[in-house]
């Protein structure tokens, strides 16, 4: 019998902690026996009948007093029970169970259903216990709503904060996410919390889980709060081009452009312009407006006095560069300028990395002067495109092939992703010891480091600035560019990797690293997969024997110029047809294509556009419906070229100066081929003509290329990868010798 007020709570407090809920709970019913009308004695029983499991009898415990409660009473009453059940609830979640945690804010959700941060800490909740599925159900409980209301209402702030950005970590795909965000955004008091929020998961979203729709319409909700944020819209403009809506990202750039102050912010805007407007194809004249215009920045940016320059800005200087060589085929002048941004961005990335302490001193081990019957050289390959992209396809060869008894090969993901890709999981399996890593230059420049790695191979060159940072940094004694592009012309870099071909003889003019030239070629591989094709003629009502040509690159590469001279092979050509395939823009590229078929007197009826094939085996199965393929120039096909000559199909190049514009050429020379190398423009649309009108000529072309499959440079990637691993070999002794 409860005679003691006092001892008899510190008792059922000392149950409640040792959990013995059934004592605690006879304790309450005996007080309310007593003192009916205490109230909050049927708060704690009803909670303890809970703990025990009675879910009905606890909500029968504390509905009864309420059903005695008048209007006055009634809102107090239920505050007073919401009060010890959160109280509770918060206990649950220190000590992380997040089970008993759930169950009571459910509980109080029934009993105040328009309690906002009650409902935010179910969200949490939802997310510790992977209970994603049930997030959905939050749609309709009133959280929007109640977060929209006009009225005034009671919020924690920092808790909406809190479950934004779980849910934007945790889930970020999630439908509710932009409807709830939405809903937030009058509760930022200050735009930049918004800001941190929304941009790392919006990169996230856009670049690592490659949703860039999703992306932009996330950041267009920050744009409520700040229309004129440039950081936003550099990023939107991305988002917009990569999720194909290509006007909007061009518009998006053009006001980047217009609100960017210093130089290297126009660099950069300038760069996300021509970005939008190579992409899409057909804007030519703008395109080439927009082209000259970056070359006078970038003139004024290398004669500016050099100021400091936050992280976001140094990265940003090299990417734009990418523009140029898609116009014209000028090696000499365009790496005049680009080798000083190149200086300029070594400099300030060196002179970031000092400010953090960061010194990178590589030592000679005696132990590993080459060679060394003990001690494997450390070679190590860092790029974010060994996943399903053209350079994944084509250095795979040299992974399967490496000689794992005297390299030790380590390999580093940049912006590694969880998201489903056959091949970037076939070079997990090949990559040695795999580092899996963000997109902060610092720490993979680190890892490089600790891991002391002999000669890195970057194989993005400036087509991603995290990878150029890293190169930058100088984490490895010696640095090599293969494959990726261009050479990067960063002054950390010590050599570039080319062959007799693809590369003119008086190349070393120009560039800032050492030309390595391989014997035969700088590129092979053993073949492609090759699906089953989904194209026949009938189905795009071209004859069975017509002459069909075919172009397949995307809107980049697509020059007024070189577009001329097919159009002038199709005219010459009887019963011929041209087969045009790209990502680009649908209706800008064939205005494109139909605007110079016109000028050059060519019916537009013979020009057909096909789809996007998502499926590389398919793509590559269809080309076998082309009797020609047309190069572009200055930009020439890497893939699509080794692709088309493994497929036996003829092709038309144009050689140029420049990288770019040679690697058709050097390929068709390891591949055993001249028939279609031209060196003029004249050549071009001569051979264009001629493998059209003569049938035995392409023949012979697809036999030679069938037969060069045993023989042939090109394809044989065990040589290769022979060849490349004595260059490293040469590399380091001329490196240990100089020391």
């Amino acid at each position: 019998m409860i005679t003691d007020v006092y001892n008899w709570q510190k008792q059922a407090e000392e149950y409640f902690i040792e959990e013995n809920y059934l004592q605690a709970a006879k304790l309450y019913e005996q007080a309310i026996a007593i003192e009916p009308n205490t109230i909050s004695y049927y708060w704690h029983l009803g909670l303890l009948l809970l703990l025990q499991g009675e879910e009905a009898e606890a909500q029968m415990t504390w509905m009864l007093p309420m059903t005695e409660a008048d209007e006055e009473q009634l809102p107090i009453w239920t505050n007073e029970l919401v009060k010890v059940l959160k109280i509770e609830a918060e206990r649950r979640e220190r000590l992380a169970e997040y089970s008993l945690a759930w169950l009571i804010r459910q509980h109080i959700r029934e009993i105040n259903p328009s309690y906002i941060d009650n409902l935010l800490q179910v969200i949490i909740l939802y997310i510790k216990l992977e209970k994603f599925e049930e997030i959905d159900d939050l749609n309709d409980c009133g959280l929007i709503e109640s977060l929209t209301a006009k009225e005034d209402i009671e919020i924690n702030t920092e808790l909406l904060i809190q479950v934004l950005k779980e849910l934007l970590t945790t889930v970020p795909l999630h439908p509710i996410n932009l409807n709830l965000i939405e809903a937030s955004l009058t509760y930022f008091s200050d735009p930049h919390q918004c800001f941190s929020i929304l941009l790392p998961a919006a990169m996230q979203i856009g670049h690592s889980l490659r949703q860039p729709l999703l992306a932009a319409s996330l950041l267009e909700l920050h744009l409520k709060l700040e229309p004129d944020n440039v950081e936003i819209l550099r990023h939107l403009a991305t988002f917009y081009q990569d999720s194909r809506n290509y006007s909007q990202g061009i518009e998006t750039a053009r006001l980047c452009y217009s609100l960017s102050e210093g130089l290297a912010d126009k660099i950069f805007a300038l760069h996300l312009l021509l970005r939008g407007l190579m992409s899409a194809g057909g804007y030519w004249q703008e395109i080439c407006t927009t082209c000259q215009e970056l070359e006078t920045v970038f003139q004024q940016f290398i004669q500016a006095e050099r100021i400091p320059l936050e992280e976001g800005r140094i990265l940003r200087l090299l990417t734009p560069s990418f523009a140029i060589p898609h116009i014209k085929d000028a090696p000499a002048d365009f790496r005049a300028i680009h080798n000083k941004v190149a200086d300029i961005f070594n400099f300030y990335i060196q002179a970031l990395a000092q400010s953090e302490g960061k010194n990178y001193c590589h030592k000679i081990i005696s132990n590993r002067n080459f060679p060394s019957p003990t001690k494997k050289l450390k070679i190590g390959y860092v790029s974010y495109a060994l996943r399903n992209h053209s350079v994944g396809w084509l250095a795979r060869w040299l992974f399967q092939h490496h000689d794992r008894d005297k390299f030790d090969i380590h390999t580093y993901f940049v912006n590694y992703t969880l998201v489903n890709d056959y091949l970037q999981e076939w070079y997990l399996s090949q990559a040695g010891k795999a580092r899996q890593l963000g997109m902060n230059g610092l720490e993979i420049a680190d890892q490089i480091y600790q891991d002391e790695i002999d000669i890195l191979i970057d194989l993005d060159s400036i087509t991603l600035d995290t990878t150029s940072e890293v190169m930058a940094l100088k984490p490895a004694p010696i640095q090599v560019t293969w494959l990726g592009w261009d050479a990067s012309g960063i002054p950390a870099i010590d050599y570039f990797i080319a062959d007799p071909y693809v590369l003119p003889d008086d190349a070393q003019n120009y560039y800032t690293e050492k030309i390595w030239r391989l014997p035969q070629t700088y590129i092979a591989v053993d073949g492609f997969e090759v699906g089953v094709p989904t194209l026949r003629r009938d189905d795009l009502d071209i004859p069975m024997d017509a002459v069909v040509y075919l172009s397949a690159q995307r809107g980049y590469k697509r020059h007024p110029e070189t577009t001329k001279w097919q159009m002038q092979i199709i005219k010459q050509v009887p019963n011929s047809y041209f087969l045009i395939k790209g990502l680009s823009e649908e209706e800008t590229i064939k205005r494109f294509f139909y605007q110079i078929a016109e000028e050059e007197g060519v019916d537009c009826s013979r020009l057909r556009f096909l789809p996007q094939i998502h499926s590389e085996a398919v793509h590559r199965a269809n080309l076998g419906i082309a009797d020609i393929v047309l190069d572009t120039f200055p930009y020439n096909g890497a893939t699509t070229t080794l692709e088309t000559l493994w497929m036996g199909i003829p092709l038309v190049t144009r050689v140029g100066e420049q990288f770019a514009a040679r690697n058709s050429y050097t390929m068709m020379m390891n591949a055993g081929i001249t028939e279609g190398i031209a060196w003029t423009d004249d050549e071009y649309v001569e051979w264009g003509v001629r493998l059209g009108k003569d049938e035995a000529l392409r023949q012979q072309v697809a036999l030679k290329l069938k037969a060069s499959r045993q023989t042939a440079p090109l394809w044989n990637g065990k040589q290769f990868t022979r060849e490349m691993e004595k260059a490293y070999e040469q590399m380091w002794q001329k490196y240990i010798e100089a020391k």
